[in-house]
């Protein structure tokens, strides 16, 4: 699943090529890709022709694009979501779902989506911030996240560090992958309970969080296959920078101990036994 940066490689791909440009057409070709979009294909094509996008904005691991009639596109990727610019005469992909073209014969933008989880709606009168999305914290990277609030809820809350960092009510963009990152660079075991850390343990995490995120976004985001790709096509290259995620039984790169592989909602958490040891007294999770 893409997290946050993927999602803003993408999105700073999408404001490059298509901020200011004008729909000419959409060619709905899956109407699961639009699922969301409660009336329909024929809708979703017409309400869209005409209009200029006017920026591409991103709330956690969502995307909205304004467009000039107040409406906005919102998008997500799912798990093999792909957004990308291609010459108008480029072969069409295998799992083509969205064609968008526009009236500059331009490059046209297509939504390619092998398992279909991801899609496109359009919210009415939601070029600010669409009222589907509203309820979704910001994110580390926003300049207005407010770190004292996170870390009072955080503490606050009767759970799980990592199912806290999970939780897009309390902190958006943080998915499985980085999550277990910034665990390691933390020195925390994914079960220690949230009310038990300390004020500036909860301020160390969240700028391990940040450092993360950051560096991921600097190499492009992570890829560990090609559903995982900018606007151009390219894959991330962070995998080759991850502590602990994904490198079961290899060595931990500060301790030396084999990481530890653990099950974790239908997942898997990755982690470092000498480094991050379990918490003596499980918690049991309330929220």
């Amino acid at each position: 699943m893409p997290e946050l940066p993927e999602v803003e490689t993408v999105r700073q791909g999408l404001a490059k090529w298509v901020t200011g440009r004008r729909i000419a057409s959409v060619e709905v070709r899956h109407p699961r890709a639009i699922r969301r979009h409660m009336p329909g294909a024929d809708h979703f094509a017409a309400v869209l022709a005409g209009h200029t996008v006017l920026d591409v904005c991103r709330r956690g691991k969502y995307l909205w694009l304004p467009l000039d009639s107040g409406d906005a596109i919102i998008g997500h990727l799912g798990m093999s979501g792909q957004l990308l610019f291609q010459p108008g005469d480029a072969p069409d992909e295998t799992h083509l779902r969205i064609r968008f073209r526009f009236d500059d014969d331009g490059p046209e933008l297509r939504f390619v989506d092998q398992r279909t989880f991801g899609g496109l709606s359009v919210s009415p009168g939601g070029a600010e911030l669409p009222a589907e999305i509203a309820h979704i914290a910001r994110d580390p990277m926003d300049p207005l996240f407010s770190d004292a609030d996170f870390a009072t809820k955080l503490r606050r809350k009767h759970t799980e560090v990592k199912r806290a960092l999970l939780d897009q009510n309390l902190i958006s963009g943080v998915g499985n992958i980085y999550a277990d990152e910034a665990l390691w660079r933390s020195k925390l075991h994914g079960v220690r309970p949230t009310d038990a850390l300390t004020k500036p343990a909860a301020a160390r995490l969240l700028g391990h969080i940040r450092e993360v995120l950051s560096e991921a976004l600097v190499a492009g985001g992570t890829s560990f296959d090609a559903l995982y790709v900018n606007v151009n096509g390219e894959s991330g290259y962070f995998d080759r920078s991850l502590n602990v995620y994904g490198r079961e039984g290899e060595p931990c790169n500060r301790c030396g101990t084999p990481i530890r592989r653990e099950p974790f909602m239908n997942r898997s958490s990755y982690s470092c036994p000498r480094c991050q040891p379990r918490p003596r007294t499980p918690i049991r999770v309330t929220s």
